[in-house]
């Protein structure tokens, strides 16, 4: 038995030992020769005697001579030849008598192989062989539901007598869920690239997708999450561990490691020497929580489940800081604060009522400001639809001459405005203007206008005004709109 070069850690991403691991390295074989995927694994105790063996239907180096093997711990016990290349591998129980042992059946090619004893049993042929009289309405009933793409995964929950739902990914890139009594799909989901795994973890399904990242849906077909991946996902499977009542999915990446998740919570990785192509856990020999694993390689990994290993959600990636849990250090109350809690409790109506008083009159103010600056079209932006104008001033330089800019825009979407005349009120003992009055252009809507002009500073005490600005239209005495232009102190005449 040849040691494991893989290793695991926890939430947080950090390098475990075989000390404080999750898992026992069981077996490894890099020259296992092992060729699968995930639903050509199965486990089973195919003689009833509690040994729990492992079910592989091999594809065969480069897909050629596939076969079918039977594992017994690290050995290969049986094998035999498939005629094509194995599609999926499940075991069941046809008889009810004591004792029961499971009888396994193998879809390879367009037939499905049912063994019993690990002995051919029964061939079932897709188109040529007719069907038993009770299989024949079973595959009647599932042939009324009808799915608008080719399946490539499905999920099945419930009992075929009772009620159940099968959840199938199709190659369109949509998950169809179906119930007992419905003959077309009743939800459906839109996935945004190709499904590579659909397992069901309680009542949620988690895809996987080839935009590297899992999803978890409702029956119903709501997003609850999505988690992206470190890299591609080239298999899933479940993980349940009956003791603890735990189910979580396991994704196999290119990069050579295995997650972990219940729900979007990171609970454990395994990183392999190679890249993980099938998963499988569940008993294997006489140990209840086996995980086995084949790589792209061929190699088999087995590892085993540590009894006091417990999985712990969380991690750096996922949740809350560490520092969230840390406590804060609140000072000590002081008398001051405690007299005003008490003076708090005892006239908190008052207080109340005080408040609400104050915030009525801040907000009659600001009305009452704001009528009065759309009556005297004290606003930078006209008020009305009939002339939708937009004023901004700007000065420049450093005195005793100034640069005064008026950008004066047309905000309508398509009527042009014409007849529009700009004027300036000032304090002529402060400043001079060559021009206090003049017409404005025809405005188009959108552009910007810009009007400039000179502003000449007379004070030699660097005493600064306001200019007033108004644009109004030939032959109204209001004005449309208005803008304050605060004017800077000359520099230049301080500091001669």
């Amino acid at each position: 038995m040849a040691a494991v070069s893989s290793s695991d850690s926890d939430g947080c991403g950090a390098e475990s030992n075989e000390a404080n691991s999750k898992w026992l390295d069981a077996h490894y074989d890099p020259m296992a020769n092992i060729h699968t995927f995930s639903a050509c694994l199965a486990l089973a105790d195919l003689h009833g005697d509690g040994e729990y063996k492992l079910v592989v239907g091999d594809l065969g180096p480069g897909g050629q001579q596939p076969r079918l093997k039977v594992l017994k711990g690290p050995l290969v016990m049986t094998e035999s030849p498939l005629p094509a290349l194995p599609a999926a591998a499940t075991t069941f129980f046809m008889e009810q008598h004591e004792p029961r042992t499971p009888t396994l059946a193998l879809a390879s090619g367009p037939c499905v192989y049912v063994y019993k004893n690990l002995r051919p049993y029964f061939k079932f042929s897709l188109p040529q062989l007719p069907p038993n009289p009770l299989e024949q309405d079973l595959w009647n009933q599932a042939k009324e539901m009808s799915l608008p793409s080719v399946p490539v995964f499905l999920e099945v929950s419930g009992q075929f007598d009772v009620e159940f739902r099968l959840a199938a990914a199709c190659r369109n890139g949509n998950i169809y869920i179906l119930r007992r009594d419905s003959k077309h799909p009743k939800y459906c989901i839109e996935l945004s690239a190709q499904p590579v795994g659909l397992v069901r973890v309680h009542k949620i399904l988690v895809v996987g997708s080839t935009q590297d990242s899992l999803h978890g849906f409702t029956h119903k077909g709501k997003k609850l999450w999505t988690v992206q991946m470190p890299a591609a996902i080239l298999t899933m499977n479940l993980l349940e561990q009956h003791s603890r009542g735990l189910q979580a999915v396991m994704a196999g990446l290119a990069n050579g490691e295995v997650h972990i998740y219940r729900d979007k919570a990171l609970l454990n990785v395994i990183r392999t020497p190679d890249a993980v192509t099938s998963l499988c856990f569940g008993r294997y020999g006489r140990e209840d929580n086996t995980l086995i694993m084949t790589t792209r390689g061929g190699a088999l990994i087995i590892k085993i489940l540590k009894r006091t290993a417990v999985f712990v959600e969380g991690g750096s990636e996922l949740g809350p800081p560490p520092a969230q849990a840390m406590k804060l250090n609140v000072p000590r109350k002081t008398r001051l604060y405690v007299d005003q809690t008490l003076r708090e409790r005892e006239a908190g109506t008052a207080m109340h009522r005080a408040f609400q008083t104050d915030l009525y009159l801040l907000r009659l103010r600001a009305a009452r400001t704001y009528l009065q600056a759309l009556e005297s079209s004290l606003s930078p932006v006209s008020a009305t639809a009939r002339e939708p104008l937009k004023l901004h001033a700007m000065v420049q330089g450093l005195g005793p001459t100034f640069k005064l800019t008026l950008h004066l825009q047309n905000t309508s979407t398509a009527r042009p405005i014409l007849g529009l005349l700009i004027c300036f009120l000032y304090n002529e003992a402060f400043y001079a203007l060559p021009r206090a009055f003049f017409k404005v252009p025809l405005l188009v809507p959108g552009l910007s206008y810009p009007l400039e002009t000179f502003v000449e500073s007379l004070s030699n005490k660097g005493i600064s005004d306001i200019i007033k600005v108004l644009v109004l239209r030939e032959g109204q005495s209001a004005p449309l709109l208005s803008a304050h232009v605060n004017m800077p102190g000359s520099e230049g005449l301080v500091a001669t």
